[in-house]
């Protein structure tokens, strides 16, 4: 394995030692909410953690990985049994306390790396309450939205973006493990009476109503379709241009 920072991994005289070279700390955030009958409902957090990984991996020494924010913004799924939500506020509050721990010890940019669509207003928020109220340099980025050819080049589906192939195919790539081979299915969808909105952030319109008015099953797209090659190239795609801008990151001053 290559070598990588990873505070869950870590003592402190390691962390010591690594903090002569870190300039980033890469926040994991996900979500604990149904996936449809394709993925554990843990999916959301563990893809942007092992995703996270591979980033540190990359981005060697420069960048430590903090512990996951397993939960998020899941207010639309939690007519599905197992779903937690978490309100925005909470994980703001979260994020506070997190970057002003780690600044303590002397790290001064953060990247909230989201796994999770619905928590993407929230960070967006968070990226300014921190800059503006500790004078916190730091962004936010869902992961997937880095690797717009892949998405273009293997997700065909009209619809998708949750429990769909897409998903799937991360997983299979990133955390086997999680995905429920016995029992992956095309989404069963029904339309929603009003075009174009959403639950979440990506309408163009935005409404707040919940999942289960969009999917029986949970799911979108066809996961049926999915696999380790496309997740793969998606997860190279996103750490390419993950790379890209951390490095411009960690040159910016204000």
């Amino acid at each position: 394995m290559a070598e990588r920072y990873v505070l869950t991994e870590m003592s402190w005289p390691e962390v010591e030692k690594a903090l002569k070279t870190v300039e980033i700390a890469i926040i994991p955030v996900g979500a604990h909410e149904q996936h449809g009958p394709n993925l554990a409902e843990s999916c959301d957090a563990v893809r942007a953690r092992e995703f996270s990984k591979l980033a540190a991996e990359r981005l060697y020494p420069y960048v430590v990985v903090t512990p996951t924010i397993n939960m998020g913004i899941s207010y639309h799924h939690m007519p599905f049994p197992g779903t937690i939500t978490l309100r925005p506020e909470t994980l703001i509050e979260l994020l506070r306390d997190i970057c002003n721990s780690l600044k303590k010890h002397g790290l001064k940019k953060f990247l909230f790396l989201n796994g999770h669509g619905g928590n993407s207003t929230t960070l967006d928020i968070a990226t300014k309450i921190l800059h503006e109220e500790e004078n916190i340099e730091v962004a936010q980025v869902k992961y997937t939205d880095l690797a717009p050819e892949s998405l273009a080049k293997y997700i065909h589906s009209e619809e998708f973006g949750h429990s769909c192939e897409r998903e799937v195919s991360e997983a299979l790539y990133l955390i086997p493990e999680i995905v429920k081979t016995d029992s992956i299915e095309k989404s069963k969808t029904k339309k929603f009476p009003i075009n174009n909105v959403s639950p979440v952030s990506g309408g163009p319109f935005t409404m707040g109503y919940s999942w289960d008015q969009k999917s029986i099953n949970g799911a979108l797209g066809d996961a049926t379709q999915a696999s380790k090659e496309i997740g793969k190239a998606i997860c190279d795609e996103a750490l390419d241009n993950l790379a890209k801008f951390i490095e411009e990151f960690m040159a910016y001053k204000k």
